[in-house]
């Protein structure tokens, strides 16, 4: 089975739903975490209300740092911060196999719930298509 680190700034949307997604539709073949290299100390809830909806088990997440995974190895290592935003994506140190997604943070999303929730479920669509292609 292949570890995966999921990192994003706060770790309080994208890498907690890559987190999930991975875990669900990699099961017996990955096992992500996640982290952040500033954590929000929260989970945007919205990024609950999107796993909850398509049936993705998240189990208990909590934002914290990267430093919690610094002595841990990884097989892969994912970045999901939107470089078009000029977002730092946070840099892993280590023997891993490197991958970045560039997804749109929704927490920054301004607008309507409507077009919030457009945010929320275009980041999960985003994630789970490049999961599906790139590991699965």
């Amino acid at each position: 089975m292949k570890k995966v680190l999921v990192l994003c700034t706060g770790n309080s949307c994208r890498s907690i739903m890559a987190e999930a997604l991975i875990n669900q539709l990699g099961k017996g073949r990955y096992e992500a975490v996640s982290a952040g290299s500033s954590p929000a100390g929260y989970i945007h809830p919205k990024s609950l209300e999107v796993l909850k909806k398509h049936a993705i088990d998240y189990g208990n997440p909590k934002s914290k740092s990267w430093d919690v995974f610094s002595k841990e190895h990884f097989d892969i290592v994912i970045t999901v911060c939107d470089e078009a935003a000029n977002e730092t994506c946070p840099l892993f140190l280590g023997n891993s196999e490197k991958i970045h997604w560039s997804i749109p943070d929704p927490a920054k999303k301004k607008g309507s719930n409507i077009e919030i929730n457009e945010a929320f479920n275009s980041a999960y669509y985003l994630l789970k298509e490049n999961i599906e292609k790139h590991l699965l």
